[in-house]
């Protein structure tokens, strides 16, 4: 049996997993030398969200931390999760496109390229696998592993066989949820194993506490490279931890011949690091057998998370993941992997939150049933597609890119004022409006990344937070009150759990007023007098209210005040968990007050535009 090998992840999908990918270049480089000198067959520092959160919260330049990676790690593969066609963003692109991305990230310092479609649809790889092997890297073909009544062994032994064909030098499965268990990894391996020559590479995540035995499972029956993750950043959502795999392999046939030592020196460093990002940390770090039954991959959990964390809703994170199946079988069982784990993810969390399934419905899963993101592997659920696109929608049934004209020229046009460089392009050619703005901040020297809070001196002006520990003076008499925890509102009331001078309390909190603001007249139509929110904007005080589901920030306005418009039209896009949402006039009259702006951040508790019914 050859040496076993090792992908360690700590620069890309443990971060990922357990702090929403917020680990920054600065905190990586410090320990550079010390992971290059390890032995390790790659490091995964690259791809997936990364790239997203480089420009969306850290204001950093995803390319420069490429090559600042490759300057620090001369010795090392450096690894990229591609998502095929939809390389780093969330649609498809054309094939010149992809064809600059890979050639761009080869140049920058990328050596192996793992490959993956949210479809499994093989003709999504394609253009993909012949780029990087055109620019002389490696090309390890994915197989995105899931359960299902059409995912079988037979199902992953002919996808194997179809990326060796196409060219590929290793085989990854995928196993993004963690859903093997230690008997189908056997299964699998073994057949996979037995039906290509290709080396093949398992990833999977330690969510249900059996990723460990996973590990050994697939190397005593073939594969010979694994992913682990530095213990600072291991288990949980994220992988099994690369100094007890090491340890487990040590004196055996599979020994990895790396030191624990070494790897302990690593470990020192990041722990101290992460402290850093307490604010970003994961609810979610133990063992979850729930994902062997709701499937959320572990570098979405922690998002899924923070983004309920951010509304308040964190308490509903069980129907979620009660949802998100359903919401998987009513489109075709797709692996849940980004971008489907978003597409199906958001949409569950719509379900819940609108407190009707379907009835807010992402532009996303609009497309999915169009077809834009490839071949479902299973028959979608009719009376869900005629909601969401309606009964007549024509469905593609080609490889989605072969309807894309090539784009890159338009997209040069399109940023030749603020993109100075040909990865400037292809970062708006990701996230258009949120690349316009990062790269014209980059370019007048104003970028600024997000906060990172002290645990110890916690910001009271940030909006996120409010005094939980304090002292109140009533007649002359001091009262030392800790907050300990919250009920939920109703009717206006809301429990509070508190410590008086070290004794329990419960304190309810009612509403008896709020501040107002008297509306005008607009096109004929008399305004209604709505309370204000805290961004200023009234709160919903009657039907003709248009508001959003989830927070999220504007991407378009679609309507004036004075135009008509019909229950159901499309009167705003909303960007939340990374998908857009259209969101509907909510009766049919005129629209009488439009209080956002494309840009904008908007939360549920208030009124985006008003409409007076006719």
């Amino acid at each position: 049996m050859a040496q076993i090998h090792v992908s360690e992840l700590v620069l890309r999908d443990g971060h990922q997993s357990l702090i929403a990918t917020r680990l920054r270049t600065e905190d990586m480089l410090p320990i550079c030398s010390k992971l290059d000198a390890i032995g390790f067959w790659s490091l995964e520092a690259w791809g997936g969200a990364t790239f997203d959160t480089c420009v969306r919260y850290l204001k950093e330049d995803p390319w420069e931390r490429l090559k600042k990676l490759r300057a620090a790690l001369p010795n090392s593969r450096i690894q990229m999760l591609l998502r095929g066609q939809n390389l780093l963003g969330y649609r498809h692109y054309s094939d010149d496109v992809v064809r600059s991305f890979v050639k761009q990230s080869a140049d920058s310092g990328v050596d192996v390229f793992r490959i993956f479609d949210a479809m499994n649809d093989i003709r999504n790889l394609r253009v993909s696998i012949e780029a990087v092997k055109k620019y002389g890297k490696h090309a390890e073909g994915t197989i995105a592993y899931t359960t299902s009544p059409v995912h079988d062994v037979e199902y992953f032994v002919a996808m194997a066989k179809q990326l060796e064909a196409m060219g590929s030098d290793t085989i990854a499965i995928k196993d993004m949820a963690g859903l093997l268990t230690p008997q189908s990894t056997t299964e699998i391996v073994k057949a996979i194993r037995a039906a290509v020559k290709l080396p093949i590479h398992l990833h999977s995540h330690a969510t249900s506490g059996l990723a460990s035995m996973n590990l050994l499972k697939a190397v005593e029956n073939g594969a010979t490279i694994i992913d682990t993750c530095n213990t600072s950043f291991s288990e949980g959502a994220s992988h099994p931890s690369t100094e007890s795999l090491v340890a487990a392999l040590q004196g055996t046939e599979y020994d990895t011949g790396l030191s624990l030592a070494a790897l302990q020196e690593v470990t020192a460093y990041f722990r101290d690091v992460r402290k850093k990002y307490w604010q970003f940390e994961s609810e979610f770090t133990g063992v979850d057998t729930r994902v062997l039954v709701n499937q959320v991959p572990g570098g979405m959990i922690s998002n899924l998370s923070n983004q309920l964390k951010e509304q308040g809703a964190l308490n509903r994170m069980d129907e979620v993941l009660a949802e998100i199946p359903r919401v998987r079988e009513d489109l075709g069982f797709p692996p849940l992997v980004t971008p489907t784990s978003q597409i199906v993810g958001t949409q569950a969390v719509l379900n819940v939150m609108t407190g009707a399934r379907y009835k807010s419905v992402t532009n996303e899963v609009k497309n999915y049933f169009l077809g834009q993101y490839g071949k479902a592997p299973a028959p979608v659920d009719i009376d869900v597609r005629n909601i969401a696109v309606g009964c007549d929608a024509e469905v593609i049934e080609c490889r989605p890119a072969d309807l894309l004209e090539d784009e890159l020229d338009k997209l040069r046009q399109e940023s030749e004022s603020w993109a100075m460089t040909e990865e400037d392009v292809l970062t708006y050619a990701m996230f258009p409006d949120l690349a316009k703005t990062f790269l014209q901040e980059r370019n007048a020297g104003s970028l600024k990344p997000e906060q990172l809070l002290s645990k110890d001196a916690v910001s009271t002006n940030d909006a996120r937070y409010a005094p939980n520990e304090f002292k109140v003076t009533l007649h002359g008499e001091t009262f030392h009150i800790k907050l300990t925890g919250t009920g939920h509102s109703g009717e206006g009331q809301r429990p509070f759990y508190v410590s008086v001078d070290g004794v329990a309390e419960e304190v309810i909190v009612e509403t008896l007023s709020e501040i107002e603001v008297s509306g005008g007249t607009s096109n004929g139509k008399k305004k209604t007098t709505a309370t204000v929110g805290a961004s200023g904007r009234p709160r919903p005080s009657h039907e003709g209210c248009v508001t959003t589901a989830m927070p999220g920030s504007i991407v378009e306005v679609k309507v004036k005040a004075g135009d008509k418009v019909n229950a159901g039209d499309a009167v705003l896009v909303i960007e939340a968990m990374k998908m857009e949402n259209e969101i509907q006039a909510s009766v049919t009259g005129f629209v009488v007050a439009v209080h956002v702006k494309k840009g904008d951040t908007v939360t549920p508790d208030e009124s985006l535009l008003e409409i007076q019914p006719e």
